[in-house]
């Protein structure tokens, strides 16, 4: 089997837990979620550099991320689990109260993977930036990965963040920004137009890399190219164009699925599309 059917079964099988997850509590944001899918199996299962056995706050001599755009939840606890960071029965405990699995990431409850609670937009940059500067400053040569929604880019503190990595050459980072058009209250273009992305992104000293983040082998890729740029005196973006809601057709390309549940006959539709390929919790 080649990397790159491997990884698209590993996706699938993501999609079918974010949809059983939000589905069994009748809460979550699966759009989002289903469409920034390629991009973190991508990363976890071909290009991270992680110890999923024995994890640690500090992440030292390991790649980390952070999910700055926290209501992906579902998606980030079911690579981690799958990945093997703590039991994929674990994943039927999503947003229960009390649970690790909140329904956005939190620290309080110990959950392996998670070094940040996140939720809050705009954030997440800036937390890691600090990561990435205190690998420069432990001589540590591993990456920081991040991910972003493109409406949490309407937030003034990521600009802020963009201009410190810059002027710090914070070049050990690398921030992906899932540019799917969409948020919350409607598309972007509605709410607040974002411009030529990659321009102000170059404007603002980093280097810019874009690709498909709906095709698993120009992800790979992208990421790939991204890595490949580190370590040059600039920080690196990944300008990642996705569909919100991509794998389930009634989904696509909709804000309607942002922050809504599939009741009992949707779910049954949206996992008719999705093959089990891993087995489901």
């Amino acid at each position: 089997m080649s990397k790159n059917i491997e990884l698209q079964k590993i996706a699938s099988q993501v999609r079918r837990d974010i949809i059983r997850m939000i589905s069994g509590v009748s809460s979550g944001h699966p759009g989002g979620a289903l469409g920034a899918t390629d991009y973190m199996v991508a990363l976890y299962f071909d290009i991270m550099n992680v110890n999923s056995d024995n994890f640690d706050m500090t992440g030292q001599n390991e790649d980390m991320f952070f999910l700055s755009n926290g209501h992906l939840s579902a998606l980030w606890y079911s690579v981690l689990a799958r990945k093997g960071y703590f039991p994929i029965s674990e994943l039927s405990s999503f947003r229960i109260l009390g649970s690790r699995l909140q329904g956005h990431p939190a620290t309080a409850e110990g959950l392996p993977g998670v070094r940040i609670a996140s939720g809050s937009l705009g954030q997440g940059l800036s937390v890691a930036i600090g990561a990435a500067l205190s690998k420069k400053l432990d001589k540590d040569n591993s990456l920081v990965y991040t991910l972003h929604g493109d409406g949490e880019l309407q937030e003034g503190q990521i600009w802020e963040a963009v201009m410190f990595a810059a002027a710090n050459k914070v070049d050990n980072l690398i921030a992906t920004v899932d540019y799917n058009g969409q948020q919350i209250d409607g598309s972007l273009e509605q709410v607040l137009s974002l411009g030529d992305l990659k321009a102000k992104w170059e404007a603002f000293g980093w280097v810019v890399v874009e690709c498909n983040g709906n095709e698993m082998l120009e992800i790979v890729e992208g990421i790939k190219k991204a890595k490949s740029l580190t370590g040059k005196g600039k920080p690196v973006l990944i300008l990642m164009k996705t569909e919100m809601g991509f794998g389930v057709d009634f989904m696509v390309g909709t804000n309607k699925w942002h922050g809504k549940a599939p009741n009992a006959e949707q779910t049954e539709l949206a996992l008719a599309q999705l093959n089990e390929t891993l087995g489901d919790f």
